[in-house]
């Protein structure tokens, strides 16, 4: 979600892969350290402040699937947790057919986390699903601390990542929303609400609860809708600027590719072994947010976009995918999607089906698919012998050695699309500038010098060969299946 495209190509011998130092070190320069107490022992002055960790406890509910899959889940929560800055120190998981409508995981085993909460030292309580408002009410009133569910979780994520407005923008309309049917009222009953008419007695007035006639509740979720209203015509916007620069990339006729995939799968690190683009890498979820742009060729001149998109999750909250669907059409607009997967993961079948649900909600299901494999030299050899007759197709690299890049570079050439118009042509030799847009925009068979000028045989798309009419015979254009 960059504010404004940027297209950088370096030459083959002077490719370096870098991984984004500087904004590493800056994320990194003010972290919160674990361990160290700041809490002021006077409770009674002006300004009392606790700055640390978080300590954490993770509850999830297993309502389907094999144990594995329950572990798998707990376990990725707890990476969340670790990126969002938290210590995680105990996790627990409930079989139950669904979640208790009230507290999650039933009323008698909320005291049995209250009780995990106090003997472990825990502040905060994360739990495996999106909550609702009542259980999310209910369970910080049973174990007297603070509850967020996954959403939160993944939305706090990428409050903290988000760096371009767009992304920004689009982060904040996600928080909103899910924050706006969550908002709490003064007090345990509203006692804040007027009563009668709103500006004087009646029923349900009394000394000290009488109002101006618009509770503080209210007022908050007014200014919301105002504030998603307007992050909503601000996103439309750049919207249209995202859909302009498409439609220049169009017509030009520069095939795009998508590199698309789980968080923390190696999405960024492939796109710096490709194009050495610099982009942050970092082994944590959600690292990088803002897509990266960057412009590629093949080796008989043919150039192509290559794009980092935004990690996917199990689960991921609605709020983000509507949030970042200008974003995620980019990927459904790719000609080819890089579908990449992580090789050294527990369960990286179902971090397969993730992803595809996701890339078929913005319609990006039809498109060509070329599945990667990456980290392969973490991975063990029986995984990956595994791996290789369930995707007889993948293509299976490590983007932290190098191994296998070439083999990924030549895969995506080979499913670039082709232009649609073979022509046969003779170029003055004065119209140098259409022999390299021709090299640049098309695909060139074969080149030979003649006394009148330059002989070639190009596929080109019709527009361009609407413009060679002049240079060649028309007749001998065929149009070949795209």
């Amino acid at each position: 979600m960059p504010d404004q495209e940027t297209y950088v190509s370096f030459p083959d011998d002077e490719l370096e892969t870098t991984t984004g130092e500087y904004e590493l070190s800056e994320r990194q320069a003010l972290r919160r350290v674990p361990g160290l107490s700041t809490e002021l022992t006077d409770v009674t002055e002006v300004e009392y402040r606790q700055l640390r960790l978080e300590r954490v406890v993770l509850v999830g509910v297993w309502t389907e699937g094999s144990q594995a899959d329950a572990e798998n889940s707990l376990t990725e929560l707890a990476a969340l947790a670790e990126t969002a800055g938290s210590q995680v120190l105990e996790g627990l998981i409930q079989r139950r057919n669904r979640p208790d409508p009230a507290t999650y995981i039933g009323r008698g085993k909320v005291d049995d986390l209250g009780s995990v909460v106090v003997s472990a030292g825990a502040d905060t309580v994360i739990c495996d699903g999106e909550l609702s408002p009542s259980q999310l009410r209910n369970l910080e009133q049973r174990t007297k601390v603070k509850v967020v569910d996954r959403t939160a979780l993944i939305l706090d994520i990428f409050a903290q990542h988000a760096k371009s407005k767009e992304g920004r923008a689009q982060v904040e309309l996600a928080q909103l929303e899910y924050l706006l049917p969550r908002l709490r009222g003064w007090g345990e009953t509203l006692s804040r609400q007027t009563g009668g008419s709103g500006r004087g007695g009646g029923a349900g007035g009394g000394v000290g609860v009488r109002g101006p006639g618009e509770t503080k509740l209210e007022t908050d979720r007014r200014r919301i809708r105002h504030r998603i209203a307007r992050l909503r015509r601000e996103i439309k916007a750049m919207r249209t600027v995202r859909e302009t620069k498409r439609a220049r990339r169009t017509r030009n006729a520069i095939p795009a590719v998508a590199i698309a995939g789980y968080t923390n799968a190696g999405k960024s690190s492939l796109l710096n072994r490709l194009t050495g683009a610099g982009v942050l890498v970092e082994d944590a979820l959600f690292a990088t947010l803002d897509p990266t742009t960057r412009r590629a060729s093949t080796p008989d001149g043919r150039v192509y976009t290559l794009s980092d998109t935004v990690g996917f999750v199990r689960h991921l909250p609605h709020q983000i995918v509507e949030a970042f669907r200008s974003t995620l059409e980019e990927v459904a607009e790719a000609d080819l999607v890089v579908h990449v997967v992580d090789g050294a993961h527990p369960d990286p079948q179902e971090q397969v089906r993730a992803v595809r649900e996701v890339l078929s909600e913005v319609g990006a299901d039809r498109l060509p698919e070329l599945l990667v494999v990456n980290k392969t030299d973490a991975a063990d050899e029986e995984t990956l012998l595994q791996l290789k007759r369930l995707w007889p197709d993948a293509v299976f690299v490590s983007a932290h050695s190098g191994r296998g890049i070439d083999e990924l570079r030549e895969a995506i050439e080979r499913r670039l699309p082709r232009p649609a118009v073979e022509v046969r042509v003779v170029l003055p030799y004065d119209r140098g500038d259409l022999v390299a847009r021709l090299h640049r925009q098309g695909e060139v068979l074969s080149t030979a010098h003649l006394p009148e000028g330059t002989m070639l045989h190009v596929r080109v798309n019709e527009a361009l060969a609407a413009e060679l009419v002049p240079f060649g015979d028309p007749a001998e254009a065929v149009h070949t299946v795209r």
